[in-house]
């Protein structure tokens, strides 16, 4: 009985400390995105950092070589890619108004055609709330833009603040890592090392294939919007990659735009099947030729888990939630494991 009560207060202390863990992750959500910004690329950019160590290089340089390519990159990226990006984003602000009335037009034209004066009453009724629908959409397209803009311009924040973190994290690395090996037990410490460098070899792979590869996502779909003449090629090839961090979901939801614009563009189902066979094909390509080239390890998470994991990081923290919601999950699935196995109470 005392067992089973033990059990049972372990249990409910783990549930309270995650509650205060997530609700303290919430209270200090922008805080924590930008860090886990700037740990994400301090953690991408330290292999490079490492590569210069080996060649001579010693780490104070080697970072500053890194800022100087990154400076460059920067100058390029603000004097050529920023106007490109700004100027495509204004277009689409101002034609997506024109769109959203076409598609109105269209569903009303679908209306007169499809339900004549002797139709039923709930055929009436679902073509109705479709253009109400509509109505709705772009009467809160100004608060939308209103909250992508103003989130746009937190993020702009997190990346002028971003880099004097990663700084300081890759250049304190060394003394970073002793420091928390210090506080470990004796008899604990290699088992905590081992787990750390699993977590490290599942984790770091999965993060930087999923940018090759959400890269790779949006290069071939703005190729393939570009040579169907869908209008806006650039911002649904971007979204497309942004998309493809979503499991299962992803597919879907990078399609749904590209449809939308096209058959508003030209109103013609030969089209659609063009473009629904474009993204077939990339993402065909992207499951079964990119990804098993890029991640040479399964995150090996039940899909279930795996979306309820995606929607609760993706709520708390945004984007950056979304990214990092599967490597964390994986983390904890790690961690689980060896506990389960009892790696972590052995006593050296």
């Amino acid at each position: 009985m005392g067992e089973n009560a033990s059990a049972a207060q372990k249990g409910i202390t783990w549930l309270l400390a995650a509650a205060a863990v997530i609700a303290a992750g919430y209270a200090t959500r922008h805080t924590l995105s930008c860090f886990l910004l700037s740990f994400v690329f301090a953690y991408l950019f330290d292999p490079l950092v490492v590569i210069l160590e080996r060649r001579g290089l010693r780490r104070p340089w080697g970072i500053i070589a890194l800022y100087l390519v990154l400076t460059i990159l920067s100058v390029f990226f603000v004097a050529f890619i920023v106007p490109f990006a700004s100027l495509r984003w204004e277009a689409f602000l101002t034609g997506l108004p024109a769109y959203l009335q076409k598609g109105k037009d269209i569903v009303l034209a679908w209306k007169m055609q499809l339900v004549p004066s002797s139709a039923a009453d709930e055929w009436r009724w679902l073509l109705e709330t479709a253009t109400s629908q509509l109505d709705k959409l772009a009467g809160r397209l100004g608060a939308w833009v209103y909250g992508a803009a103003t989130g746009f311009v937190f993020n702009l924040f997190n990346l002028v603040l971003a880099p004097i973190l990663i700084f300081f994290m890759l250049w304190y690395k060394k003394e970073i890592k002793e420091g928390i090996t210090g506080w470990l037990p004796p008899s604990r410490r290699e088992a905590v090392l081992t787990l750390g460098r699993e977590i490290n070899a599942s984790v770091g792979g999965y993060i930087r294939g999923q940018i090759m590869v959400s890269v790779i996502v949006a290069v071939l779909s703005i190729i393939a919007l570009f040579v169907l003449g869908i209008d806006y090629p650039f911002l649904n090839g971007m979204f497309a990659g942004l998309a493809s961090v979503l499991p299962f979901i992803g597919v879907i939801l990078a399609t749904l735009p590209p449809l939308f614009f096209a058959y508003v563009q030209y109103q013609s189902g030969l089209v659609l099947m063009q473009v629904v066979g474009a993204f077939a094909v990339i993402y065909f390509l992207e499951g079964y030729v990119v990804k098993p080239l890029v991640f040479k390890e399964s995150m090996d998470l039940n899909p279930l888990v795996t979306i309820i994991v995606v929607m609760l990081f993706g709520e708390l923290m945004g984007f950056w939630g979304i990214l990092l919601a599967i490597p964390i999950a994986a983390a904890v699935r790690i961690v689980a494991d060896h506990i389960r196995r009892g790696d972590l109470s052995r006593v050296a």
